[in-house]
């Protein structure tokens, strides 16, 4: 099988990711929890991991990294932390299910899209900015998971800064890929996946919290502070981190934020995005206009295209049978499908990691053309 679904998740990890995870799976305790070897030795293994995604996302300090199951699960935390009944949040026309159904769970709460064609940031930022003055708070990805479509997340974050409206960035299909700078952002929570550019296993994210950033608790339980209080812990992380931690999926975190460290964010993005490129040029190239094939300029290492008169989930189940893992339908999306016009038909979705490969790329342009030539 070749694998082309690593915005959903990437399969193939660092040899050093499971082999933490098993190892800690017998040597790490429960951190925080007590004062014996093995307790003490899964809170420094914690703190590590914290440690190097505070020096790789620009974090205030350690202690602004919190531990979450997936990025869904930080921008619930920071949403519901940012936005109040009856508020104006501004977001981006290309944002994820994670972001809209978490605004529209409250019926009461105004948002504001800012349209802008696929691949037209100048076009997203005027409109971003006509959709500022008023709002309480916005809510933005860095990169569209269905289109790999770069969002101009710090000229947007210099706009909210100007109007002073808090920001949440969407850090889903950009963190291990493009630069992450919260502080530098001013931005107040940034939410990410770890099974996904970071090549850790599911069920780890990170919520990076902005140095002045109040957060709200949606778990609440033992943390092991501050225990003859009711309340949940006034500072971080404690504050979100109710119940025992995922240890051993934090350990493979560490290593998975080791590797990206160590290959360099410019150079994975570097290298996702040179795939996808040829990629586009393939299937332009060999499959003519039996396809449509979404890319541009500011483009991640994501390509959607349609295959034209053939349902998406079809094509993607017959590229299936001939051993090439890709992602079909909507992508969790819809607003995104909306803004480019794709809502009806939905795209095939190809997404890369550091893993793959040139020659891979050109097998699956192969494949696609010669399904669309049955």
């Amino acid at each position: 099988m070749i694998y082309l679904d690593s915005a959903a998740t990437t399969l193939q990890k660092p040899p050093s990711v499971l082999r933490s995870v098993l190892y800690h799976g017998q040597r790490a305790a429960n951190p925080g929890r007590g004062g014996y070897a093995q307790a003490l030795y899964a809170g420094e293994l914690v703190y590590r991991c914290r440690t190097q995604a505070a020096q790789l996302f620009d974090a205030a300090d350690e202690g602004h990294v919190v531990m979450a199951f997936n990025a869904t699960h930080g921008l619930n935390i920071a949403i519901r932390s940012l936005v109040k009944p009856g508020d104006t949040v501004v977001i981006s026309g290309y944002e994820h299910n994670a972001v809209t159904r978490t605004l529209a769970a409250d019926p009461t709460v105004t948002v504001r899209v800012a349209s802008g064609a696929l691949f037209a940031p100048q076009e997203l930022l005027a409109a971003f900015e006509r959709q500022l003055p008023g709002a309480d708070a916005a809510v933005c990805t860095q990169v569209s998971n269905v289109f790999g479509y770069i969002l101009p997340i710090a000229e947007m974050a210099a706009l909210c800064r100007r109007y002073r409206v808090p920001l949440i960035v969407d850090a889903a299909q950009s963190a291990g890929m493009l630069p992450v700078e919260t502080e530098r952002w001013g931005a107040q929570y940034v939410a990410m996946p770890g099974h996904k550019g970071l090549y850790g296993p599911q069920g780890t994210g990170l919520l990076i919290c902005g140095r002045d950033a109040s957060p709200q608790p949606v778990l609440y339980g033992g943390t092991g502070s501050a225990s003859q209080n009711q309340a949940m812990p006034d500072f971080l992380p404690d504050r979100l981190e109710a119940g025992t931690l995922n240890v051993c999926g934090i350990a493979g975190l560490n290593e998975g934020l080791r590797f990206v460290r160590e290959k360099g964010v410019e150079v994975i993005g570097a290298h996702e995005q040179r795939l996808t490129r040829l990629l586009a040029r393939l299937l332009q190239e060999r499959c003519g206009e039996r396809v449509t094939v979404f890319t541009g300029a500011e483009q991640s290492g994501v390509l959607s295209f349609r295959p034209n008169g053939v349902d998406c989930e079809a094509f993607a189940a017959a590229l299936a049978d001939r051993g090439f893992a890709v992602r079909a339908g909507l992508h969790c999306a819809p607003l995104a499908h909306q803004s480019a016009g794709t809502l009806a038909s939905g795209t095939v979705r190809a997404s890369f990691s550091a893993f793959n490969r040139e020659e891979e790329v050109r097998a699956f342009a192969d494949a696609v053309c010669g399904e669309l030539k049955k």
